[in-house]
């Protein structure tokens, strides 16, 4: 793998992700989707790393970022939203690329509703963070960052 795609990573934000600081706040938070990327974009230049950032509603359109990042990146960053708990189509599209995938979400999905505790594709990810609101993306970059020291 190249140097450049070594400090690449993509980030893919799922269904109703571009509705963060309105949509719940008390769940979800009060920052801006422009404001988590923002921040993202911040800590992953502290990192060395270069970030792709999209959000999608479209279960068909995460299916094929997914896919377009394989080769392109050292690791993905996914918050599939709702999609985490259904969504065998993406686990299936997780499962045939190389690059590893980090599972996000900003709540504590297993102190939620019951249909929320079961993730259909953590079993084909790397990890999983949750509950640590935009934390859970900056700590899977230090997770990513770590991953590739230990290498």
């Amino acid at each position: 793998m190249n140097e450049q795609i070594q400090r690449h990573l993509a980030i893919i934000h799922g269904p109703n992700l571009h509705l963060l600081g309105t949509r719940e706040p008390g769940v979800y938070g009060a920052m801006t989707l422009a404001e988590v990327n923002a921040l993202l974009h911040e800590r992953a230049a502290v990192l060395g790393f270069t970030l792709s950032i999209e959000q999608h509603n479209d279960e068909g359109a995460i299916i094929d970022a997914l896919t377009r990042a394989n080769g392109t990146v050292a690791a993905i960053i996914l918050n599939a939203g709702a999609y985490t708990h259904y969504s065998y189509a993406i686990r299936d599209a997780i499962a045939a690329i190389a690059p590893p995938t980090i599972e996000v979400h900003l709540s504590n999905t297993a102190a939620r509703e019951a249909f929320r505790a079961t993730s259909v594709i953590a079993p084909v990810c790397r990890g999983s963070i949750a509950g640590f609101g935009v934390w859970s993306y900056v700590l899977a970059l230090e997770a990513v960052q770590l991953l590739g020291s230990s290498s």
